[in-house]
């Protein structure tokens, strides 16, 4: 028995360091600096900021503010953006943490690694596909869907086979396909170019929702306010469930670490000062819509639309028009700018092949990872409908923001010597409730979501097992320096090598 455990222990515990392997905080922005694919810092904190509110403000504040008051907060809509709001704030605050502390490229997915380990690293990278990239193709999915509807107002009917995918009774998607192509393009040719396309977006769409709020504000009626709770502190509750989701994207500023000129000071300020615009936004609409008709007719696709046409000001139906095009189209926009960045990310680390690292010589973008992941979303798009793209979207987001929740506290009590330009206030307790609130939004969503994330994380784990642990750059260098003496790292300590360590075989990995 003693004979036969003792190689099974040995394989078991070669296994549990091996996936909980971490980098320490210094080699991560020690690596970042020495790699020759390097990011071109070119970011300022207004670009950081209209990153995040292109990230959170699309179509959705002219829809579901409208569907979630009539369904579930009524009046109290206004009190469930607050609580939704502060719930996503305190991820933010995380978020805000890590990203001037870890100022590199690749979110949640650094974050995780330097916290908890390569296994968990890769299971966020995988699970951030779900965010940004799956999150994209309904997205392109939608703009099609409103460019078509646009052209109908106009009396020009596109044709069904070509602007919408098979399942949905058609051939092909085009203009869906068009505009992620188009938009890939524009962020392989440069960084700072499509941040400034995306900051006159934002400036479009907050002008046009200024100009909804301020209009509005003359049809309000203080009687449509009553009963203000409709369906009672639960329905706040629901409410805050149900547009906790309009609030996804303001993470996808921490993508864009590595791009930033002062990240430790930007980032928090871009991050939270989108989230806080964000917020006010929210809310100041959902005063102005539930005061100029009562909750109950709002349960449509267009209630803005809606109440303006009830108060017959007619124009109002083609300015909101032209600010949800504006909207879907920096989401759309930030989306595609943040996913290739975590595939930058996990093949700098060896995760996936180096080839997708590439840095673009003369434009300083991931071009490779830029172009992999546009194709990839322009042919789901032109191919899926848009209820298959977007049901995975909501859990894998989540679950990124458990994650760095959590790596808050370990970090903290694993490294409390590190630097930290911004510091969450009141830890554990801030990044715990922030966990806590994120888990119990995840266990609310319908067994079958659950049901395809595992199965996207299965696959995930398939190509990790197949590539990334053959292939890891950490874990080379931690078997190299155990190969050549080190007697810390013999005894299981998990630091990766300084830089007078020795590198992993150059020859090896450009093979890879």
């Amino acid at each position: 028995m003693r004979d036969g455990a003792g190689p099974r222990d040995t394989l078991m515990e070669r296994c549990r360091r091996r996936f909980t392997i971490t980098k320490r905080v210094e080699d991560v922005l020690d690596e970042a600096d020495r790699n020759p694919n390097k990011l071109k810092r070119s970011l300022n904190v207004l670009d950081i900021t209209a990153i995040g509110i292109g990230a959170i403000i699309g179509a959705g504040i002219f829809v579901l503010t409208g569907v979630a008051a009539a369904v579930r907060a009524g009046p109290a809509i206004i009190l469930s953006f607050i609580l939704a709001g502060l719930g996503c704030g305190l991820a933010a605050l995380c978020y805000a943490e890590f990203a001037s502390m870890i100022p590199i490229s690749g979110s949640a997915y650094t974050y995780s690694y330097a916290t908890l380990g390569e296994l968990v690293a890769w299971i966020i990278g995988w699970d951030l596909i779900l965010e940004y990239a799956v999150g994209a193709i309904a997205v392109a999915i939608g703009w099609s869907g409103y460019l078509v509807e646009l052209f109908g107002a106009a009396g020009v009917q596109l044709p069904v086979t070509l602007t919408a995918g098979p399942m949905a009774g058609g051939i092909i998607n085009i203009p869906a396909m068009f505009i992620v192509l188009l938009l890939t393009g524009l962020l392989v040719a440069g960084t700072k170019e499509s941040v400034r396309f995306n900051l006159a977006l934002v400036i479009v769409k907050i002008a046009i929702i200024l100009v909804v709020i301020v209009f509005g504000v003359a049809y309000v009626n203080s009687k449509n306010f009553e009963p203000f709770m409709p369906y009672g502190a639960w329905g706040i509750v629901g409410g805050a469930g149900l547009v906790f989701f309009a609030y996804i994207g303001f993470d996808a500023a921490s993508t864009t670490a590595e791009e930033a000129k002062n990240p430790q000071r930007d980032l928090p300020i871009g991050i939270i000062g989108s989230l806080i615009i964000s917020t006010a936004l929210y809310i100041a609409a959902a005063v102005v819509l539930t005061g100029m008709v009562p909750y109950n007719m709002l349960n449509r696709a267009a209630p803005f639309a809606y109440a303006f046409s009830q108060h017959n000001v007619i124009w109002a139906t083609a300015v909101i028009s032209a600010g949800a095009i504006a909207g879907i189209t920096s989401v759309l926009l930030i989306s595609l700018l943040a996913q290739p960045r975590i595939f930058f990310s996990l093949s700098r680390d060896g995760l996936l092949p180096k080839r997708i690292s590439m840095v673009h010589p003369r434009f300083k973008t991931p071009y490779i990872s830029t172009i992999i992941t546009g194709v990839a979303v322009a042919i789901c798009a032109g191919i899926l409908p848009i209820g298959v793209a977007a049901e995975l979207t909501n859990i894998g987001t989540l679950f990124a923001f458990f994650l760095v929740s959590i790596g808050i506290i370990i970090l903290r009590r694993s490294r409390p010597d590190l630097h930290r330009p911004f510091k969450v206030p009141l830890v554990p307790w801030i990044p715990a409730a922030g966990g806590i609130f994120c888990l119990v939004l995840m266990i609310s969503l319908p067994a079958i979501t659950w049901y395809r994330f595992l199965a996207w994380l299965g696959i995930g784990l398939i190509i990790y097992a197949n590539y990334g642990y053959h292939h890891s750059r950490a874990m080379k260098k931690k078997e190299q320096a155990e190969a050549g003496g080190d007697s810390q790292q013999a005894e299981g300590d998990d630091r990766m090598p300084d830089a007078g360590e020795p590198v992993v075989d150059v020859v090896q990995e450009e093979a890879d």
